[in-house]
Parts: C-alpha cells; structure tokens; sequence
C-alpha cells in the first residue's frame, strides 16, 4: 500500500463519520513546497441521493511530517479555532472540516488539518510577475490592509488558548539559544531595543502575513494561509512583517512586492485600523528582517541538530547572512552591490592524472540534471531538486572562495583586537568598540558580502 492510498483510505473512513454520506475520496497527491509540514491535494465525491446531488470537493490537507511534534494539540486546536473566528470576521480563509490533535485516537495518526481548497496562485514570482495578475497588482496592497484590519479586530480572548507572543523577547531568545555569534544580528538586535515603539494594545495577530501565504485570483484576494504562528500581540508587527525586504521577492514595490506603504496603510484605516507612524513601521520592519533570520537558521538547526533530512531546510541556513545584509542596508551601513557569481566563466580543467569531466564539469551536469530532469511529474520532488542544485552551487563557490575569506576575515578581527565572532559580538553588545563603531560595521559589511558571494551573489544587487 502506497502512503497516498492508506491516506485516501483513512481520509474516506473520517469524512464518512464527519458528513454522514457516503463518501469516497477519489484522488489524493502531494504538493510542493511548505518546511514546517506536509500538503495534499484531496479530491472528494459524496454519494447522492433522491434529493442531494453527488457532490464533487477538493479539500486541503496539512499533515505533521513523519517523526515530527512541531504540533502538539492545543496549538492545531488554536490555529483551528484562529481561522474559524477570522472566517467568521469577514476575512477570507477557508472553512475547517476537521482537525486531528495526533494523540492515539487521531484519525490519520499524526497531527493534521483538513478544510476546503480555495483557487488562486501562492507563487510569489507569477504573482508579481505573471501577465494574468497584471489587473489585480496594483489594488492589493490596499485590499491587503483592509484584510488586516479586519483580523486585529478579532478579539483575542475569543480563542481559548492563544498564546502571547513578545516579539522582541522571542527574538532575542530565539537568537541566544543558538548559541552562535553573528555579528550583523548583534547589529540589529541592538538597534531594536534601543528604538522599541511603545506599545500597542494587544490584538489578533497573523504571525505570517505575506506573499507566499495569500490566495490570489485575476479578480484579487481569495484567501489568508498559514495561521500555525497566530497569537496576541501587537498588530503593527503584521504590518511590518508584510513589507519586510524578503517578501518583496525582488520587486521594488515594499507592500509583499504588490505596492506602496502609502496604499497598505489607507486600508488598513479605511477597515478601521490606526495606521502606524513612519517609524513604529520602519521599527517593525527591520523586526522582520531579523525575525526571518532567526527564523532561517532555526529551521536549518532542524536539519543539523535535529537530524530532519531536507534539503530545504539545510540550505535555509544558508540565507541568513541574505536577512544579515538587509539589516545593515535597512540601518544605512552598506548599500546595493553588484558581485559577479564565481561560478561564472570559471575554465574548465582537468587536474593531472583525472580525466575530464573534470570536477566542476561533473558538478555542473548533476545541477542541470537536478534542475531539468530530476522529480519526474512529483511536484514535490521538483521543488526539492531544484533546491539541491541551488545546494550544489553554494557548495561550488565556498570550494573555490572558502580558504581566501576565512584569511580575510581573521584579519578583520584581528585588526579590532578580537580573538573571534563571540568576542566581537559582545563589543557590540557591551558597546566597547562604540568609539571605533565605523570599523566594526565595515568589517560585519565585508563578511556579510563574502558570505553571500558563495550563497546567493545576486542578493547583494537588491536595493532595500
């Protein structure tokens, strides 16, 4: 039995508890994409009868992967309970037909929830590029503070059990049980305690509104994804986390790539919303970048301390030192740089006594066997294909660069009288160095770059 078809089977016996008909589930496939946790694709038929029709339903399922416990119950019961308030409130999320808590009477026996499949596109890059949203860009920015609006107006004391979030603290926290110097955070986690708005009163928060987890047809928005990081809090972060650097995936436009802040914010207050000034926004959005950071290397520490084989989250650890960069161009210490990518017009040899396909040779056909044969019609093995040859890329440029920037980068420290990263992060956090401040944001600046230079050159051009 194929894990599709005991899933179908299983999904068949509960739905037929839940509705009350006979019900068969006639199709049930993977997709792609999403670190925390599985999704399938389910196709539904109800039997009819003299008086009902069949019904044909295409339902989502998210499911905790396998060895996982990122889920314990009461957080699938909030984030259940979350998108049922938020339906409720007029936002567009999509009805829940059940939810399993993963204990030893779940019916799929992990973790799991299971509601209605709205249609639309999640990609980012056809979003923001593809012709067919070219109509609908222009107006989300607005309609998205609309929607916000209307999710912090919920009240949060309608759901039992939702967590308070301070997100400051967690970030801090998130950063120092690490364990793991990184300077450029030091940076921004200093700037940020020391520029902390005051507070707002507490509300409703999505946690992780942004393009990749919004619904959106030709004719606009269809639906909010992804409520696993709702909690009460304060608001404004949702709003900052929507205009983070990384969610503008490249476009110049800060509102999720879609538009302009002046637009998110006319929303935001025509849905009955009290906009933030310039600089709570700026504040919330530097938070973000951080936030994304922190967020990034725990999802790698998943896959190096955790012993979770995915290469995506392996190579999410990889795209720290991205947020690291954003942060310094978000506080004026660097600017948008254009590097040429190491791999490019490399020469191709062979070293005495191999043959050719020399080395490089070899790595670049398994990158262009990964990016265009690899995964077959499994869409989920196509994402990952691609993520392991953007793997193989990075693993190219570090070879060729890793001996040259770890003496250029001893040299740095030494030149500010600091043994390693650990000692220079505490002269940032102490401010001993305040008064040779210029330098240590030059030498975190020419780190950040040589990191990126290996991981991801072409994010250096990207303005802030």
């Amino acid at each position: 039995m194929t894990e599709a078809s005991g899933l179908a089977g299983a999904l068949a016996s509960r739905l037929r508890a839940l509705w009350g008909t006979e019900t068969e589930v006639t199709g049930v496939r993977p997709l792609p994409g999403g670190a925390s946790r599985e999704s399938w694709d389910v196709r539904v038929r109800t039997a009819g009868d003299a008086h009902l029709p069949v019904t044909e339903r295409r339902l989502i399922l998210l499911r905790e992967a396998s060895g996982r416990t990122r889920y314990p119950d009461k957080n699938v019961a909030v984030e259940a309970a979350v998108m049922t308030a938020a339906r409720m409130a007029g936002v567009p999320v999509a009805e829940i037909y059940d939810y399993g808590t993963g204990d030893q009477h779940c019916a799929l026996g992990r973790a799991y929830l299971l509601m209605e499949r709205l249609d639309g596109e999640t990609i980012p890059r056809r979003l923001l590029r593809d012709e067919a949203y070219a109509a609908v860009r222009p107006r989300l920015a607005r309609r998205l503070g609309e929607v916000l609006a209307r999710i912090h107006q919920v009240d949060p004391d309608s759901v039992p059990g939702l967590p308070r979030v301070d997100a400051l603290g967690q970030a801090a926290a998130l950063y120092q049980a690490f364990a793991e110097p990184r300077p450029a955070l030091e940076i921004g986690l200093r700037w940020l305690a020391g520029h902390q708005p005051a507070p707002a009163a507490d509300a409703l928060v999505h946690g992780d509104f942004r393009t990749g987890n919004l619904m959106v047809g030709e004719d606009g928005l269809h639906g909010v994804l992804d409520w696993e990081l709702a909690h009460r809090g304060d608001p404004r972060q949702d709003l900052g986390w929507l205009c983070t650097k990384a969610w503008r995936f490249g476009s110049a436009s800060p509102v999720g790539g879609f538009g302009a802040r002046a637009d998110l914010m006319a929303g935001y207050a025509a849905g009955g919303g009290t906009p933030p000034d310039e600089d709570t926004q700026r504040w919330w959005e530097l938070y973000g970048t951080v936030r994304w950071a922190l967020l990034c290397r725990r999802q790698a520490e998943r896959y190096l301390a955790e012993d979770e084989p995915s290469i995506e989250l392996a190579v999410l650890g990889r795209r720290v030192c991205e947020q690291e960069y954003d942060i310094l161009l978000a506080l004026g210490h660097a600017a948008p740089l254009a590097v040429t990518d190491p791999l490019e017009g490399l020469e191709d040899h062979a070293a005495t006594p191999h043959d050719r396909p020399s080395g490089p040779e070899l790595l670049r056909a398994v990158r262009e066997f990964l990016t265009t044969e690899a995964g077959g019609t499994d869409p989920r093995l196509r994402f990952h294909a691609r993520v392991a040859a953007n793997a193989l890329r990075i693993a190219e440029r570090e070879a060729l660069l890793a001996t040259a920037h770890a003496q250029r980068h001893r040299a740095r420290l030494a030149a500010l009288g600091c043994e390693d990263d650990a000692e220079l992060c505490a002269t940032i956090r102490d401010g001993s160095l305040d008064h040779r401040f210029g330098e240590v944001v030059e030498a975190v600046r020419a780190a950040t770059i040589d990191k990126l230079t290996v991981a991801n050159p072409g994010h250096l051009t990207l303005p802030g």
